[in-house]
């Protein structure tokens, strides 16, 4: 989802099996299955685990739980020019920078936090870390609405990257509430959440914000929305991480499974974060995790963009009502990708098999945007009308590359404990990839727009082979993270 999702994530910007080292178990004491839970003597009885299904309650709530990051991040977007304008009593030209700087302080907060979030879940729990979380992100969420001045906004948008437990502790419940066989089903939902979420923050920031003057004959009267003209949209948004917490704090059951020690053996330390980015096959697939999140993150960056700019500079000179078009077009055809085919392609050619598909796939997918414009540019409207639109809605099918790595990640995890750790740290990566990879490509985009070097290709030049270097790198993609079923066999059999 997701990627998130996505996100978040972006939607334009998603076997999640858990294992341990891979030292063998000692036959003493209980194993445990690939999500950590503990497992019987016999893999009659793994057999059994693999065939219960997807508990729907906990899944639909940690997908609704889900919603809250995305919401939080893009929920301000359709407002936050304005709002600084006004707030800070700025220059058109001056507002750009103000608002990058905000959002740039939201993803820039998470990664210095994530990994504390993930060891605390690790000792603490999932839960407790989810529930707090959310009443964090509801808070600050819904007071950046209130903010008079440009300090107040940059402030809270990092209070809400700071509570940033939401986005590593679902990962690690949907895993440990799922098996290898119902793994791949409940990331695809995890990543349509993300997605969902990505769309129905930005719907309530443009829809909520300003109400007196947007809808005058139900708030025009009323003194406080004069005042706080965009408190609406942040407190709805609010709401909606307040009553997940609830639903949360009522509903979701704790996953972290604490195995005491056998006798009077001492249980073992935990692991340091540093000692599981160095086990076995973790920094590949930490590499392959991050490449495969920059180039979601540059193409939802650059295409609107792109989409946007004039055709002689090398773009498809869309009008707002097109780019919405196709920003809705690939978000209907990521959830078909996600939803759809990517749990029976996972199941029949494993995550390493689907991975290497969609990085395969996606210098293609790139390629396609250049050669639209050149269509474009030769007056080839027809082939452009035929190509764009197939290309826009089979390419987005590169998303499922975004839930294959999560599986990939999961599956690498040294143990059940660390899986909270294992994913602060990809998301870690990840949040520093999102502060500063969009200033990045678009940067690139406009050199070569305003410089027509290669005739304004060149971010796509750029593009393209840092996606080759992903389908050279996924060979590397280690054995144990396959998510193969002739992999699961073994370990059972093991």
């Amino acid at each position: 989802m997701a990627p998130p999702n996505a996100d978040e994530n972006t939607p334009l910007l998603p076997s999640a099996s858990v294992i341990q080292s891979q030292a063998p178990e000692p036959i003493a004491n209980p194993s445990k299955d690939n999500n950590g839970g503990v497992l019987s003597p016999t893999a009659e009885d793994a057999n059994e685990d693999d065939d219960k299904p997807l508990p729907k309650l906990q899944i639909f709530l940690l997908c609704f739980a889900r919603l809250i990051e995305p919401m939080a991040f893009f929920g301000i977007f359709p407002f936050v020019n304005k709002m600084i304008e006004e707030t800070g009593g700025l220059e058109e030209a001056d507002v750009g920078f103000y608002s990058g700087l905000i959002e740039s302080m939201f993803s820039l907060t998470q990664m210095f936090v994530m990994i504390w979030w993930g060891r605390a879940a690790d000792r603490i729990g999932r839960k407790p870390i989810l529930v707090f979380s959310l009443g964090g992100v509801a808070v600050a969420t819904a007071l950046f609405g209130f903010s008079k001045m440009v300090w107040q906004m940059i402030f809270f948008r990092m209070c809400a990257g700071l509570f940033a437990g939401t986005v590593v502790t679902i990962r690690t419940m949907i895993t440990e509430n799922s098996t290898p066989r119902t793994t791949a089903r409940a990331f695809s939902f995890f990543a349509f959440s993300g997605n969902l979420g990505i769309f129905v923050g930005p719907l309530l920031g443009g829809f909520l914000q300003d109400p007196a003057a947007q809808y005058p004959n139900l708030f025009g009267s009323f003194t406080f929305f004069r005042e706080f003209p965009y408190a609406l949209p942040t407190v709805a948004n609010g709401l909606f991480a307040v009553s997940a917490a609830i639903a949360c704090g009522l509903f979701v059951k704790e996953t972290l499974e604490r195995n005491p020690a056998s006798g009077s053996e001492a249980p073992s330390p935990p692991m340091s974060t540093w000692e599981v980015i160095n086990s076995p096959g973790v920094p590949t697939v930490l590499f392959l995790y991050s490449h495969v999140m920059l180039l979601g993150i540059a193409y939802t960056a650059i295409s609107p963009l792109f989409w946007f700019t004039e055709v002689s500079l090398g773009g498809f000179g869309f009008s707002p009502m097109l780019i919405s078009a196709f920003i809705c077009s690939a978000g209907v055809a990521q959830a078909f990708w996600l939803l759809v085919i990517f749990p029976p392609l996972q199941h029949a050619i494993g995550t390493g098999g689907t991975l290497r598909a969609c990085l395969y796939a996606w210098p293609l997918f790139f390629i396609c945007s250049p050669l639209c414009n050149w269509f474009l540019r030769n007056g080839w409207t027809v082939a452009f009308w035929t190509i764009a639109p197939l290309a826009q809605t089979l390419g987005c099918g590169v998303a499922m590359a975004f839930t294959g790595v999560q599986l990939a990640l999961n599956d690498i995890s040294p143990s059940h404990q660390t899986l909270g750790t294992i994913n602060a740290v990809a998301l870690t990566l990840t949040s520093g990839i999102r502060a500063v990879g969009p200033v990045l490509i678009t940067s690139i985009f406009a050199l070569g727009a305003h410089t027509q070097i290669l005739n304004g290709y060149l971010v796509w030049v750029v593009l393209i082979a840092v996606a080759l270097l992903g389908s050279v790198s996924v060979r590397y993609l280690p054995e144990i993270a396959e998510g193969r079923p002739k992999n699961k066999a073994q370990r059972l059999d093991a």
